[in-house]
């Protein structure tokens, strides 16, 4: 048993790292593709900028969730929890700023 938990524990790990740095690369890459558009005088600037910091934020409340998996004590629950509700807000936030900013270019 213990033998599983270890590889749990493993498995967990290194889905947490691959999560994280996948949302850090799409929040650059989203970054800088928003540089390039603004320099170009894009409309839909704001939008795709928007959208890309959304999915890199999910993938970070991805290996959040993930994390749940391996904590133990009652504290850590409690930061773990509170991360996922910011970073989850912020989802939300940028959904709504995402669902205003469509809404606007159609009118």
């Amino acid at each position: 048993m213990n033998i599983l938990h270890e590889i749990l524990t493993c498995i967990v790990n290194f889905s947490i790292i691959i999560f994280e740095f996948m949302g850090v690369a799409v929040i650059i890459a989203a970054g800088a593709q928003g540089i390039c558009n603004y320099i170009r005088r894009d409309p839909l600037t704001r939008l795709r900028l928007a959208k890309g910091m959304a999915m890199g934020l999910e993938f970070k409340l991805g290996s959040e969730i993930l994390r749940t998996v391996l904590v133990r004590e009652f504290g850590e629950i409690l930061i773990v929890g509170a991360i996922i509700v910011l970073r989850a807000a912020l989802t939300l936030l940028i959904h709504w700023e995402i669902k205003n900013e469509k809404a606007e270019m159609e009118s």
